[in-house]
């Protein structure tokens, strides 16, 4: 993923800080880590992840909304393409590109 220069958005460096903190991303790694790939990518506008699908993996699924809600934050999954936030406001994730 391509990062831009310039100035670090301070919602996206809290996220960060707080995401990591919960499920560390540099080693050492923990084998219970959700991370299918780490360290993260992050830049100055977003925080790149890929999670596992498991358990553990649905953990921090639940701790990446609960973050993007409460910094302002939304969720592109490029899986489905389908973003989820603005504090709640979309009830149901919207497509992009519809």
């Amino acid at each position: 993923m391509e990062h831009r220069d310039g100035e670090l958005d301070q919602r996206i460096v809290s996220f960060y800080e707080e995401l990591r903190a919960r499920f560390p991303d540099h080693p050492p790694y923990d084998p219970e880590s959700p991370w299918m790939s780490a360290p993260l990518g992050v830049g100055i506008d977003h925080v790149s992840m890929h999670i596992s699908y498991s358990p553990r993996g649905n953990a921090a699924v639940d701790v990446v909304l609960d973050l993007a809600e409460r910094h302002g934050l939304v969720i592109y999954d490029p899986q489905f393409n389908e973003v989820f936030g603005l504090r709640g406001d979309y009830e149901v994730p919207v497509g992009l590109g519809d």
